[in-house]
């Protein structure tokens, strides 16, 4: 990768080696997709999982579109 800037590099990329995201594989209106979670009730879509081409035309399913969702506990007791 070339990147010309008269920034210098480590302000560029300063908490680039640090950064983690958490990443969440979730299935919504039947496109399985993964959310990069933003609050308790909000993410952010990363990419799509879907065969299906037409989902990619969809925009409210776009990469970086802000989704609502509220994550559901599974009880592995049973």
């Amino acid at each position: 990768m070339i990147h010309y800037s008269v920034v210098p590099m480590d302000v560029i990329f300063e908490g680039a080696d640090t950064y983690e995201p958490k990443f969440m594989d979730i299935e919504q209106g039947g496109i399985k997709m993964q959310i990069e979670p933003i609050s308790g009730f909000q993410a952010r879509i990363v990419r799509l999982y879907s065969c299906n081409p037409q989902d990619y035309l969809k925009e409210q399913y776009a990469p970086g579109t802000i989704i609502s969702f509220s994550p559901i506990m599974e009880n592995s007791l049973t």
